[in-house]
């Protein structure tokens, strides 16, 4: 008897078999291809187009050899999205017994996406699944999106190329591209995740959820989300331009958030190889940033309410505004740096552009500045007061740098009281005006200079040498007996003028790290 079931078992699993595998030769899979596009392009209110499609029983799909998502004709004729293969889950027993269509499942193959960004701030992709989805009855009503969920939408191992209209710069292109959705609905929320390279050997990961869409504009999309950059570079990656002269390998985590109207995102950064300045050289060590900005969706425009430039315990901190444009991202940014610890900031120097003569080191003493960050990123101009106050530059002897005035050395190092001065950084000049140093060793200077983008010194400069020590003493002395020979000798009638601290004209070139610096003695007899 058990031999009798088991050939009877046996029986009905080889005609199940026999079925299944009958089955797509009695299905044409093929019939269904104008129901599936004309319900995909009832959703996504783009016209649709599928490829020979052929029924997987066993995997409980439709496969659509290609696929073809029109673009929004304001932005192109050519396709939005294109891919080999598509990948349609459906209900089996609707599709064979009743010719039901009921999608469950969408998996994309190696789409190439397009994504453009037009020159009034919307996206090609803002009119998916609204705006051009209106009846020709009630033309200025919104239609009422589809009520259909999705159980799962894959994007697998697809590209997008991201560019702006009218071109403004190099396309950027994203590879690897892998998205899953949960639950698709267009009226409701769902949850996804988002991972992509990056040019420049980055990574992007994101997961979080968004919906229900905004029908006016899909961009608008409310959403919720973390993000994880990993090697992200901004120059290799076409974020920024390489002669903004800012530049940086980042690792960022940022949580965002969107209501449709306003974007927030907050979170930290560590940024290697920063520089800030066209004139700066990249940072030996990570530099670690905290940040949090706000931008207004409608207008393009956002609040940075906080970015934190860390040196130990302390920090730069910036704020202000930007302002999106086809052309450029505008900046008004405000840089705030109260009485800083130079022994702890003198790692982020190079980065703002300053540096110090080779082989010397800051001591001690304290960095103030207050500048203004203002134009397009690729040409920005930086201007503001800057001191630095009570420290050392060690291993410079300025005294026996001075070129025609040989006469001292001020001992190891250069003592400074205060260094000040008003800067303004353009891409054609970096200016430095009412510039003071206090050096106790030595004495005073005023004046002002230029610094080329190429890093070239150009400072005119007047000293006065301090009797109040003895090497300042000891040169006056020189310079007063020199003047009285000189004197005598061109005007010998006229009475010898008294000692008094006489300014020196000085000339500063050659660079910052190799300064040379010259006396005009003669000029000071005039």
């Amino acid at each position: 008897m058990q031999k009798r079931w088991m050939k009877i078992a046996a029986l009905i699993a080889g005609i199940a078999v026999a079925v299944v595998i009958l089955i797509p030769f009695f299905v044409n899979a093929d019939t269904f291809r104008p129901t599936i596009q004309n319900q995909l392009t009832s959703v996504l209110s783009r016209q649709v187009t599928l490829g020979h499609l052929s029924l997987s029983l066993f995997s409980g799909s439709l496969v659509a050899e290609d696929i073809s998502i029109a673009d929004d004709p304001a932005f192109s004729t050519s396709p939005f999205l294109q891919a080999k293969s598509l990948h349609i889950g459906v209900e089996m027993m609707p599709l064979i017994f009743h010719r039901q269509v009921r999608i469950t499942k969408l998996t994309v193959d190696a789409p190439a996406i397009q994504l453009i960004h037009g020159q009034n701030g919307v996206w090609n992709f803002s009119s998916i699944g609204g705006s051009a989805a209106k009846t020709a009855a009630q033309p200025q009503q919104e239609s009422a999106l589809p009520d259909l969920t999705v159980g799962e939408l894959k994007i697998s191992d697809g590209s997008a190329t991201v560019s702006s209209m009218p071109s403004t710069g190099k396309s950027i292109t994203y590879s690897a591209l892998n998205l899953t959705v949960q639950q698709l609905s267009f009226i409701k929320s769902f949850p996804l995740q988002l991972s992509a390279r990056l040019p420049g050997a980055g990574s992007l990961d994101l997961k979080g959820d968004a919906g229900p869409l905004n029908q006016k504009n899909a961009a608008d999309t409310p959403f919720h989300a973390t993000l994880d950059l990993k090697h992200f570079d901004p120059v290799a990656a076409g974020v920024l331009d390489a002669s903004s002269g800012i530049s940086m390998v980042v690792d960022l985590q940022a949580t965002t958030v969107s209501d449709g109207a306003v974007v927030t995102s907050n979170g930290k950064i560590e940024a290697a190889n920063l520089k800030l300045a066209r004139t700066g050289t990249p940072t030996s060590q990570p530099v670690n940033i905290d940040y949090a900005v706000a931008e207004t969706l409608a207008t393009e425009t956002g609040q940075v309410t906080n970015l934190s430039i860390h040196a130990g315990q302390v920090a730069a901190r910036v704020t202000g505004s930007y302002r999106m444009t086809p052309q450029a991202v505008l900046l008004d940014l405000h840089l705030a740096a109260p009485s800083l610890p130079i022994d702890q900031v003198e790692q982020l120097l190079p980065a703002f552009g300053v540096q110090l003569p080779s082989g010397s080191q800051l001591k001690g003493g304290t960095l103030t500045a207050n500048l203004n960050v203002s134009g397009p990123v690729a040409a920005t101009t930086i201007s503001g007061p800057i001191e630095i106050d009570n420290t050392t530059l060690a291993g410079f002897d300025i005294g026996s740098k001075i070129q025609g005035l040989n006469l001292f050395k001020s001992g190891g190092g250069t003592q400074i009281q205060t260094v000040k001065t008003t800067v303004s950084s353009s891409p054609q000049i970096t200016q430095f005006d009412d510039v003071y140093g206090n050096l106790p060793q030595i004495g005073t200077a005023t004046g002002s200079g230029t610094v080329s983008p190429s890093g070239a010194l150009d400072f005119k400069m007047t000293a006065t040498l301090s009797s109040n020590n003895a090497v300042g003493a000891v040169a006056n002395q020189a310079m007063n007996a020199v003047g009285g020979l000189v004197g005598g000798f061109l005007h010998p009638k006229a009475k010898p003028a008294a000692n008094t601290n006489r300014g020196i004209p000085l000339t500063i070139t050659g660079t910052a790290s190799n300064p040379t610096i010259r006396a005009n003695v003669m000029g000071m007899l005039k």
